[in-house]
């Protein structure tokens, strides 16, 4: 799935949800429209769903999924991901996205995108 593919009716859609995000110490609510206007978005398939993240697509090969959590419902997905564009440090590279499927879509949009310091999981605590 790309943005060049969807109708506009799907783009005025994307345009009119509003995300919430925490990066570089800059915060508060703002809308897709300026993200579809001053970046290069596009959306990344993650286990075979299309998801757009408010990220240029140019971070699309430094992006990690580091641990998806569906809904049971399958309609909301909260990802944890580890971004290497701007350095490998757990300090810069994590962040956190809660993503809801858009009504009679069949794509998830991004409506919280925060910093994320990068943690063990128990997982690897265990070992």
């Amino acid at each position: 799935m790309q943005l060049s593919d969807l109708a506009e009716e799907s783009l005025d859609v994307i345009k009119s949800v509003r995300w919430d995000r925490i990066i570089e110490k800059h915060e508060g609510p703002e809308d897709w429209a300026s993200v579809l206007e001053w970046y290069d978005p596009e959306f990344m398939m993650i286990e075979g769903r299309a998801v757009l993240l408010p990220v240029e697509r140019s971070h699309h090969d430094n992006i990690t999924i580091l641990r998806t959590i569906w809904s049971a419902d399958g309609n909301s997905l909260t990802l944890f991901l580890k971004d290497t564009t701007y350095g490998d440090d757990w300090f810069v590279s994590g962040y956190m996205a809660v993503c809801d499927r858009i009504p009679n879509q069949d794509f998830y949009l991004a409506i919280l995108y925060h910093e994320w310091f990068i943690i063990e999981s128990p997982a690897t605590l265990e070992a």
